[in-house]
């Protein structure tokens, strides 16, 4: 029996091409710097962002009521449309997640080459470590191309991918409490915007008037102390009683000027743009009638940030039956059709099937720990749906007592102004009569301008303390999709909710 000589060197005939071009990838990977974008770019991208945000929107004509603002901030505000965007990508992962309850179907193919005959030589199985006299054999070809086309399916993965659908799902009902929740503080901020600029939209002149009335009174004070025509003191009182007014109208304009910047922000509409606002006739919300034991249970039913906890819950309950099912063996059923191009295989075609069975072993140690995680897990999440159930009944009472309030307030700020009003009357008969000073006119048009803005403001508070019932209580208008929805249609729908809020 003839032993040929161990050989211990492996010739090999490296691919000039192959060697190429994993040079030049490696050069490529090591060569990465960052890329700034370029100023064009940056004013590229910024040109399609402001006219893609006001693609599709229509556009402001003539007076714009409380019922349109609120309508068009549904539908053009960038912020809210990014909680929408939210929900259509929890509705995809829960359509993508339904897939993978499915079998995997795997199909391959390749290509394999070498510079050298799969030689092969036959051992003595008398004589370990000795080779056979027979000549050394090819077993394959150098070149040959493989395929197949593969079904597996593991009970294991379909179970965790079930329950990952489930979780998904829920988590698409989050998406869209989330929705109703930015739904909610989108129309208070526009309620309370909206009050904010209609003052400003009714008191700017005013103010900018009884400004310049009191600048011309302050600069004839000053030349009337400068001619000492009355003494000084009363005239020092004079000018301290001028500057504190101007005091006030310069908050008072300061206060106005940002108004109308937010409700344009909030509507979708350009810092710039012109628009015209509509006192609504029937301004005042309806009184809070419905009782709180009705609003409690409405509250625990139609809470978005309640309902949301709720899902949350069964989010942690998926996520123990998951732990739960990791502690379990693994099966998994396989087939394919294989194909092999090398000519030396007498079956160049054939099909497999097989069952296979595995499991951790290591599980049986960690299994208790994970599934006391998990079940934990879900305790915390109950313990928070219970804590929130107290605070949403606490709230209900709170923003109940705060209606009350601010109506309350409101009626208190109505009846002030209608006095201030009266009084500022007086006070220009008597000016222009001279039967009194310029600076008592002053004072009480100043009076009266800030009386009245307190009522606007007031008014604001008040749709923002209705706003605030109707979140805690879930309520909000019945819509549908905001793309499918036109501007007057979802003007109405609004409108209605704003009048039947409390009934609801």
């Amino acid at each position: 029996m003839i032993n040929p000589p161990v050989s211990f060197s492996f010739p090999f005939r490296a691919a000039p091409t192959a060697v190429a071009i994993s040079v030049f990838l490696l050069v490529s990977g090591c060569a990465v710097t960052p890329q700034p974008l370029l100023q064009s770019e940056l004013e590229q991208i910024t040109a399609s962002d402001r006219l893609i945000g006001r693609q599709n929107q229509v556009a402001l004509n003539g007076a714009v009521s409380l019922e349109e603002a609120i309508a068009r901030a549904l539908k053009y505000n960038l912020d809210h449309r990014t909680r929408l965007l939210e929900q259509s990508l929890a509705s995809g992962q829960l359509e993508a997640g339904r897939f993978d309850m499915l079998p995997k179907l795997l199909a391959n193919a390749g290509y394999a080459t070498r510079d050298s005959d799969n030689t092969r030589r036959s051992s003595d199985p008398l004589n370990p470590g000795a080779f056979s006299s027979d000549a050394p054999y090819i077993s394959s070809e150098n070149d040959h191309a493989t395929g197949d086309l593969g079904l597996s399916w593991s009970l294991l993965d379909f179970g965790a991918s079930y329950y990952s659908a489930k979780q998904n799902g829920d988590r698409l009902l989050i998406a869209s409490e989330m929705r109703r929740k930015s739904m909610h503080a989108l129309i208070q901020n526009v309620r309370t915007a909206y009050w904010r600029a209609l003052a400003a939209q009714a008191l700017g002149e005013r103010v900018q008037e009884q400004m310049k009335l009191a600048e011309g009174a302050l600069s004839d004070a000053v030349k009337l102390s400068n001619a000492r025509v009355r003494a000084l003191a009363d005239t020092l009182r004079y000018r301290r009683n001028l500057l504190e007014n101007l005091r006030l109208l310069e908050g008072l304009e300061r206060e106005l000027a940002s108004a109308r910047i937010e409700l344009a922000s909030l509507i979708g509409a350009q810092p710039g743009d012109r628009f015209e606002l509509v006192e609504p006739q029937d301004s005042l919300p309806e009184a809070l009638t419905l009782p709180v034991e009705n609003m409690e249970a409405l509250a625990l039913s139609r809470n978005a940030d309640l309902r949301a906890s709720f899902y949350n819950v069964r989010i942690a309950a998926d996520d123990t039956r998951k732990a739960l099912l990791r502690l379990m063996p693994g099966i998994s059923f396989d087939t394919a059709l294989k194909y092999d191009s090398d000519k030396f295989l007498v079956n160049q075609k054939w099909q497999e099937a097989g069952v296979r069975v595995s499991f951790n072993l290591l599980n049986l140690l960690s299994g208790p720990s994970q599934m006391r995680a998990a079940e934990l897990g879900e305790t915390v999440f109950e313990s928070r749906r219970m804590a929130l159930q107290m605070n949403v009944l606490t709230q209900v009472h709170l923003v109940r007592h705060q209606y009350d309030d601010a109506l309350r307030q409101y009626l208190r700020a109505e009846a002030i102004s209608e006095v201030d009003t009266g009084l500022a009357a007086l006070a220009d008969s008597a000016t222009q009569s001279q039967m009194a000073s310029p600076m008592e006119g002053i004072s009480a048009n100043v009076s009266a301008l800030l009386s009245a803005a307190r009522r606007y403001q007031s008014m604001a508070k008040l749709h923002e303390a209705a706003s605030k019932v109707q979140a805690t209580l879930g309520v909000e208008p019945e819509i549908g999709s905001l793309d499918d929805t036109d501007l007057p249609t979802l003007q109405q729908s609004i409108a209605k909710s704003l009048q039947g809020w409390a009934v609801q």
